[in-house]
């Protein structure tokens, strides 16, 4: 497993970590498998969308907000209960294919670490599975 750390600057924003990701791939010397990347965190999430226009972020963080307001009459006592449940939508892991030793994804595709109650140190945990089947 390997273990790289995000430091975000925002409250709530969608971070690139696609070259994180894709550097772990590279010096794996793994040419064809899957990967697994998983946030331990309960008021973060991950997702791969659309990484060359930035509007997409700012419209999937306005969206996510109109479906989950900051206002609400929310029980959690911390006060960060929308970040919490906007985790939840997101979901804590994404799975890749890794074809040729590189990430498998789309023409626009990048994988986002969906930072929520920040800005925070957190942490992307990252496990390799190679294909051995000819």
């Amino acid at each position: 497993m390997h273990e790289f750390i995000i430091k975000t600057n925002k409250k709530e924003d969608l971070v690139d970590i696609s070259k994180e990701i894709s550097k772990i791939v590279l010096n794996s010397g793994i040419k064809d498998g899957t990967l697994t990347a998983f946030v331990p965190h309960t008021t973060a999430g991950i997702t791969i969308n659309e990484g060359a226009d930035p509007d997409v972020k700012k419209d999937i963080l306005n969206a996510l907000s109109r479906i989950v307001p900051d206002k609400e009459n929310y029980a959690h006592a911390e006060g960060n209960s929308p970040a919490h449940i906007k985790a939840s939508i997101l979901g804590s892991s994404v799975n890749i294919i890794m074809k040729d030793n590189n990430l498998a994804l789309g023409t626009w595709q990048k994988v986002f670490f969906s930072e929520f109650d920040g800005p925070r140190n957190r942490k992307v945990w990252v496990a390799l599975s190679e294909n051995h089947a000819r």
